[in-house]
């Protein structure tokens, strides 16, 4: 009826296919206690200081929140060596991935990333009406060389999210540095790091070694991971300053609220938090890559708090059984991997329970549902 109303980029957009949420299967299902491994979430919930530093911020909800996000960035400037007008907040490090389309995307002119990767620099650039090029992975990692050959003289942006999502694969420092050097100066390169603090076998770039330069690049970090904080919606962007200049320009002057502020700020010091959440979610996927092989499937190495499973059959339908063991997964479908899901590490309780239900599942214990 409407369709006139908008583009047809929009009109051809499908929705991002979020996680089940907990409380709507147990309703539809009339199950309980059920538990959430698709989301990639923090299973240890946020940190504690984060909690009482958000309780402490609600008297003070009449008040618009810091525009400039002050106390936050100054945090963030001292922790990462970094100045603090070379630092953006978002609402999310989604609410970033917009700014830098919004700012930097013009008609006529396209984006470049890797296919599978993380679905929202697909439906951000498209809702924009801009043009794109995905580069396939190989062997399930970034082809760089493939990326640097889809550049052209029209690309103002290349995302490249490493480790990526769904695979986990991280791309060698001294690989992504030669990358970064053979780009063009015309365009923008987001390197997405929402997994980075998880990484153990590899080593990190250096944000403050590149920001300085002349490379147009933009760091993006999130604190809905480590710091469990996915429900208050906060992110940043590490970037040259004349870059952050022209994102806060696009910005809304109150993107980020009191209590996300709040929070990040006191998880921003929570070191306990942050050593307890990368060590279970360590030796968490250490366990689920032992229990997964034992069943006969292969649990890909990830340098996230996520892994993918490669079943021998439909992961639709193996998502959809373990829903009636009170489990959710992710399957992969939606990025073209049709027999793979891909679960984020739980607590200890939550992993034995993830194995036990794909244990029932794969043996055919319980009933496949209905399609349609």
């Amino acid at each position: 009826m409407f369709e006139d109303l908008v583009s047809p980029e929009v009109a051809s957009l499908v929705p991002y296919p979020p996680g089940k949420p907990q409380e709507e299967l147990e309703r539809e299902l009339g199950i309980r206690d059920s538990i959430k491994l698709a989301s990639n979430e923090n299973p240890l919930g946020p940190s504690p200081k984060a909690l009482a530093a958000v309780a402490q911020a609600l008297g003070r909800l009449h008040r618009y929140p810091d525009g400039q996000g002050y106390y936050l960035k100054e945090a963030l400037a001292r922790r990462l060596g970094v100045a603090m007008n070379q630092i953006v907040l978002g609402n999310g490090s989604n609410e970033v991935i917009e700014l830098c389309v919004r700012t930097f995307l013009r008609p006529g002119t396209n984006a470049v990333f890797s296919d599978p990767t993380f679905l929202v620099y697909s439906k951000v650039v498209q809702g924009a009406g801009g043009r794109m090029t995905r580069v396939p992975l190989k062997g399930l990692r970034h082809d760089l060389a493939g990326l640097r050959a889809a550049v052209d003289d029209q690309t103002r942006l290349i995302f490249l999210d490493n480790p990526n999502n769904p695979t986990g694969a991280l791309v060698s420092r001294a690989d992504i540095e030669a990358f970064i050097r053979d780009l063009p100066r015309l365009a923008v390169l987001v390197l997405d790091e929402a997994y980075v603090d998880f990484v153990r076998h590899g080593e990190r770039i250096e944000p403050r070694a590149w920001i300085e330069t002349d490379h147009p690049i933009l760091f993006l970090r999130t604190f809905s991971k480590a710091y469990g904080l996915a429900g208050l919606r906060i992110g940043y962007g590490l970037a040259h300053r004349e870059l952050v200049d022209y994102l806060d320009r696009v910005r809304q002057p109150f993107n980020v609220s009191s209590l996300a502020q709040a929070g990040a700020l006191a998880a921003l010091e929570d070191d306990d938090f942050y050593r307890l959440t990368l060590e279970t979610t360590w030796a968490g996927l250490d366990w689920l890559k032992g229990e997964t092989a034992a069943l006969g499937f292969t649990a890909y190495a990830t340098e996230t708090n996520f892994m993918m499973i490669d079943l021998d059959r439909e992961a639709s339908d193996v998502a959809k059984a373990m829903l009636h063991e009170g489990v959710i997964v992710r399957s992969l479908a939606s990025y073209g991997l049709p027999r793979t899901i891909r679960i984020n590490a739980g607590t200890g309780d939550e992993n034995r329970r993830f194995v036990a239900a794909l244990k029932k599942v794969t043996a055919g214990n319980v009933p496949a549902p209905v399609r349609g």
